[in-house]
């Protein structure tokens, strides 16, 4: 690399200031070495669309099983043996955990529920909720978009959709936040990983309960259709069901959350809201242009299952690759303008939620929950403003590209 040395470039990859603002150091890396190898970060650095694309393409070659499992395996025998559980659960399969066959058969069970059909029915218990908020901060004049809106939202809408009590948003909220700490970085410290196992030991112990609660009554939920399967024996294990649910909890609302936040902070910050106020036939592309500016997703690890080429690197088996989804979507060769916000933005094929078999089984429903969140606001809050113009972004979970707090004014 030419404007900083192997070592600094290195260091400022696990840094404060690079999660606070990537994009100058993933524009090098992607101008002078698309396919970089970090020692901080464990992993080649992925910083090209079209690489992005071959390797989501080829879950043959970078897999999602055992994955977040190597989380633990540079520690020494004495601190990994203290991660047996946290080790065995991410040796289990799951939805997001998965490749094929094991990945087509449990996707299909969990993908009835996120239909267009189904979420579009869905479409009055949000706005009743998200008018309910609205209704208790507009008397105030102000609200924190993050914690008052964005984060309760889709939290109690996937718990709807799974069949948890909403009222336990808050403990979903505090499991997310551990599961996810970790992820990004292929050597987090040992307080980070045992901070994540006790949430997962808390939250199968949670989920276990609700399984043995549907098999005693069943429901019109998830849950319950997931319990179902379980119950045929070739379909779904107990074991890959609680992996699953688990999933659907964390990475659930994740999304929708960092959607919402960031696209209320950049359609005030780059003075775009009152551009959707007077053309409101632009809210769809100004999602996606949401989604590609600021992807929820910032980065997903994969584990090589075979050595292969790629950029004129050789690549092992056994090794971490992390594509960097916020490179990817600012990649110059597919976006004009790529560091430019702009909802009238019509070439965008992002890939904020992902390509091919592993595409986000919640796309639809996030952009729906979006979509009205946007319009509620749009309408009833015209005179929005940013309290600061300084993002507070969340710098404890490097995969994900959200805001830690955004107050507003009405």
């Amino acid at each position: 690399m030419s404007d900083v040395t192997d070592l600094s470039l290195d260091e400022l990859l696990v840094s404060p200031q690079f999660l606070y603002d990537p994009y100058p150091v993933l524009r090098q890396l992607r101008e002078q070495d698309p396919v970089h190898w970090s020692d901080s970060i464990g992993g080649w650095i992925l910083t090209r669309y079209d690489d992005m694309v071959t390797t989501f393409r080829a879950p043959n070659q970078y897999s999602n099983e055992g994955r977040l499992a190597r989380a633990v395996e540079y520690l020494p025998a004495p601190s990994r043996a203290k991660l047996k559980a946290f080790e065995d659960h991410y040796h289990t399969k799951g939805l997001l955990h998965s490749d094929p066959p094991d990945h087509t058969r449990i996707r299909a069970l969990v993908t009835k529920a996120f239909t267009p059909r189904m979420v579009e029915a869905m479409r009055p218990r949000i706005q009743a909720m998200v008018d309910t908020v609205l209704d208790a901060y507009q008397p105030v004049g102000g609200m924190d978009v993050i914690r008052d809106l964005a984060i309760s939202l889709p939290i109690t809408v996937v718990a709807q959709i799974l069949g948890a009590p909403a009222s336990d948003h808050l403990l979903f909220k505090g499991w997310a936040d551990s599961l996810l700490s970790f992820q990004g970085v292929n050597k987090p410290s040992e307080a980070i990983l045992l901070h994540a196992q006790e949430a997962l030991l808390e939250i199968r112990a949670y989920l276990a309960a609700l399984v043995k609660e549907r098999k005693r009554e069943p429901r019109e939920d998830l849950l319950s259709q997931l319990v179902a399967a379980e119950s045929e024996g070739d379909k779904l294990s107990e074991a890959e069901l609680i992996n699953t649910c688990i999933t659907l909890l964390v990475a659930g609302h994740e999304t929708t959350t960092s959607l919402i936040g960031n696209g209320i902070y950049l359609l005030l910050r780059h003075q775009q809201w009152d551009t959707l106020r007077r053309d409101p036939a632009l809210l769809a592309p100004a999602i996606e242009e949401i989604l590609r500016f600021e992807s929820p997703v910032a980065r997903q690890p994969r584990l090589m299952k075979e050595d292969t080429e790629l950029g004129g690197k050789a690549i092992r088996k056994g090794q971490m690759v992390f594509q960097m989804l916020n490179a990817a979507n600012r990649d110059p060769a597919y976006f004009d303008g790529p560091d430019k916000f702009d909802v009238r933005r019509e070439k965008n094929k992002h890939i904020a939620f992902g390509v091919g078999i592993h595409f986000c089984v919640g796309a639809v429903l996030s952009r729906v929950e979006g979509t009205i969140v946007f319009q509620t606001m749009l309408n009833r809050l015209p005179g929005l403003r940013l309290v600061d113009e300084r993002p507070d972004w969340d710098l404890h979970k490097p995969n994900s590209r959200m805001l830690k707090t955004l107050p507003v004014l009405f």
